[in-house]
């Protein structure tokens, strides 16, 4: 059966595009690839090769998104609208518009691993009919589109970019959870292979959003979500660093903050943390192959904000260590009680969450862990499970030390301050010790 859209990839940037998709009455479809040794590609591992299908995201309709893109019930009415998922890569040859949404995680040497996209482009490939529309969504590095994506679909169907289909990339803008910003109302960046291409790609968005920008070329449009991920990760370094002197001098960084963001230009607030989570990671063109790497300049800020935010975790630990030993503890045999252990306050998504780096190095500290976090009803760290507290308010006050990781809603933080031997608060959220 035809469909308008084919979304490939359904975590955090491609289910809010098929309910967009859905909502605006386009027939949507979501592909969800069979396992790599299905095809007979076993050879390939999970470091080298990650299979969309082996990924913690919510790829089959009963699936309840575990990543905080959509709700449970948002999840049902999408169904109900509607929107259905597919093994059979012979449905990509029946939609209009295809957009690749696979995610490119961090390597362990900081490196984007394009793997999902890689697969999404081959199972695409395959079937690509002339006059598709093809969009890269991923976060991926400037010139991944033309030099890595085309090839891929150019051997794969016989097909010439530009000629015979639509290549384009839009840089995903969701912010899962965020209410204030909903995806109608985030102008959405297009920048195409060519002028038709980029027309192309915006017809398919005016669809979605009310306001379409065209970048000058699909490079450009790559390096606007390059800037807009990296100008996040600097200044939360800047804050923690600015947190950690402030510590040291005696200064309340909170109120600090609370002053300069009164200041109505030259100044956007952002809050220190115990760390940097979510799916996007900074991007940092110092790790592109050798071949496409700038000459110049390296953006050594970017390596810099890597360092500083990858410092948090130890440092939270460092200060909960301190602050029992002021109190006569020692952080051995010490009853730790974790709150928040998600990366972004009332979701359930995990990804890159500083709490599991901050938790094994208080295990390896000797001290004793509880956790609680209404949206993760088990959690496991250094492959042993992590005792969840059913009663908030009596594990807190029977821990010898508090962590609050993550300010979620329904933390009633002046109870918890109150019940809590010592509560460190990393979010400033709290009536308590502060990061």
């Amino acid at each position: 059966m035809p469909a308008d859209l084919a979304v490939i990839g359904l975590g955090h940037l491609g289910l809010p595009l098929a309910q967009a998709a859905t909502a605006a009455g386009l027939a949507t479809i979501g592909y969800v690839p069979q396992p790599a040794a299905a095809h007979g590609e076993g050879h390939r591992t999970a470091e080298t090769q990650p299979s969309l299908s082996h990924r913690p995201d919510p790829l089959v309709p009963h699936t309840t998104p575990a990543d905080g893109a959509l709700s449970a019930a948002e999840m049902r009415r999408l169904l109900a609208a509607g929107f259905r998922t597919t093994e059979d890569a012979a449905a990509l040859g029946r939609v209009r518009t295809a957009v690749i949404c696979a995610p490119t995680p961090p390597r362990v040497d900081h490196a984007l691993d394009l793997g999902a996209v890689g697969e999404a482009a081959r199972a695409l490939a395959a079937h690509l009919r002339p006059h598709t529309t093809v969009i890269l969504e991923s976060a991926v590095y400037p010139g991944t589109t033309e030099d890595y994506l085309r090839p891929l679909l150019e051997e794969g169907s016989g097909l010439r970019a530009g000629r015979d289909f639509h290549l384009a990339h839009a840089p995903t803008r969701h912010d899962p959870g965020n209410r204030t910003h909903p995806y109608a109302t985030v102008p959405k960046v297009i920048g195409g292979l060519t002028p038709a291409c980029t027309e192309a790609a915006a017809a398919f968005y005016h669809r979605l959003t009310d306001k379409v920008v065209r970048a000058r070329g699909l490079r450009e449009a790559e390096t606007t979500k390059l800037l807009e991920t990296n100008y996040r990760h600097l200044n939360i370094a800047l804050m923690n660093e600015m947190a950690v002197l402030c510590h040291d001098i005696g200064v309340d960084l909170w109120d600090v903050i609370r002053c300069a963001e009164t200041k109505p230009f030259g100044f956007q607030s952002f809050r220190p943390g115990p760390g940097v989570g979510g799916p996007t990671g900074p991007i940092d063109p110092n790790y592109l192959p050798c071949e496409r790497r700038s000459p110049g300049y390296p953006l050594r800020l970017v390596e810099l904000a890597q360092e500083v935010n990858g410092r948090m975790p130890r440092y939270v630990v460092q200060r909960g260590a301190a602050l029992l030993n002021e109190h006569g503890k020692s952080a051995r045999g010490a009853r730790v009680l974790l709150l928040g252990v998600t990366y972004k306050p009332d979701l359930a998504d995990q990804q890159g969450s500083p709490a599991r780096e901050i938790a094994s190095r208080l295990m390896e500290l000797g001290a004793h862990l509880a956790y609680h976090d209404p949206y993760v009803p088990q959690w496991h760290v250094l492959d042993r499970p992590v005792p969840r507290a059913d009663s908030l308010y009596e594990a807190a006050a029977d821990a010898d030390l508090t962590l609050l990781l993550q300010h979620h809603r329904v933390y009633d933080l002046q109870g918890l301050a109150m019940k809590a031997q010592l509560l460190l608060d990393t979010r400033g959220a709290a009536p308590a010790y502060r990061l």
